[in-house]
């Protein structure tokens, strides 16, 4: 099995690239990015093996990877579809949507309807926070984007590629970090992860955090 591949990137559209590595092989893998031509990439592999076919699928990091793989083992949704949700709805959202059991979220990606968001969150509920332990690091070079601009409840100004990549890494990891605190903070004081994530999700989502404390204390005032 395949579960991880350095290579220079041949080709990229966005939907799939042709990776050369040192060994002189090339590998066809799918991927939601638009990579540069031309340049090294570190990418997290998941290896779909069908008795007719194989496919590979590219990730940034090993938790997305882990949540396409956990996402796959839902009655009736398959490799595209779960691609389609870690790739266009994204890893955070798609943690909170089955944890808050927000199906119009899951939705949201192409392929997905009502009855396989439902499934989902059945199937998941229990299992979501499992992936969170995985590593956030985004250890590939920089990736353009495919510029779709950034929607939903936490809009930003600026399109995703036009973010300098070092950025988005660092808020990303901040912001788990906040919520990753509190949680420790909470669970001291009585309350279960469960209670906790959902809100202090939310609360990230809605305002400007810098520190746990923050985030505690408004968690903690809407217990």
């Amino acid at each position: 099995m395949i579960g991880h591949i350095n290579g220079k990137i041949l080709f990229s559209d966005g939907s799939e690239i042709l990776l050369a590595t040192n060994s002189g092989i090339g590998y066809q893998i799918f991927c939601s990015q638009v990579l540069p031509e031309g340049e090294q990439v570190s990418l997290y592999i998941a290896h779909v093996i069908k008795e007719d076919s194989q496919s590979l699928f590219g990730f940034s990091s090993l938790r997305e990877k882990k949540l396409f793989e956990l996402l796959l083992t839902v009655k009736g949704v398959g490799p595209k579809s779960a691609f389609s949700l870690v790739g266009s709805v994204g890893f955070e959202q798609v943690c909170e949507a089955i944890t808050l059991e927000n199906r119009k979220i899951l939705t949201l990606a192409p392929g997905v309807g009502n009855r396989a968001a439902a499934q989902i969150i059945l199937d998941l509920a229990g299992k979501i926070l499992t992936v969170k332990m995985y590593s956030d690091k985004y250890d590939s070079p920089p990736m353009e984007c495919r510029g779709d601009q950034v929607t939903g409840e936490n809009e930003l100004p600026l399109r995703a590629a036009e973010q300098p990549l070092s950025l988005r890494q660092a808020g990303r990891r901040n912001h788990q970090q906040i919520i990753n605190d509190t949680i420790m903070a909470c669970k001291e004081l009585g309350f279960s992860e469960q209670q906790v994530l959902s809100r202090a999700t939310k609360i990230m989502r809605e305002g400007d955090i810098s520190k746990p404390e923050q985030l505690v204390h408004l968690v903690l005032k809407g217990m």
